[in-house]
């Protein structure tokens, strides 16, 4: 499977992130869109299906990231 490099990663992250924050979900279609436009690239980046397991997938992929810290696993 190809890498997504982690400077794309990372900023799919903080792009999502900030869209959550905004409430995009409920916002206009345009907004509704470009979060799951954003979502789809993520999942797709890292070879997942959802968005949580994309996002700690993606995080698990970033300069500093403690890979063997999987506590955001846990339910």
């Amino acid at each position: 499977m190809l890498m997504a490099h982690p400077a794309v990663l990372k900023d799919l992250v903080e792009q999502y992130e900030t869209l959550r924050a905004l409430h995009a979900e409920d916002g206009t279609a345009e907004a509704r869109q470009r979060m799951n436009d954003v979502a789809y690239t993520l999942c797709v980046s890292t070879g997942t299906r959802d968005i949580d397991a994309a996002l700690i997938a993606a995080r698990h992929r970033l300069p500093g990231a403690r890979v063997e810290d999987d506590s955001l696993l846990i339910a």
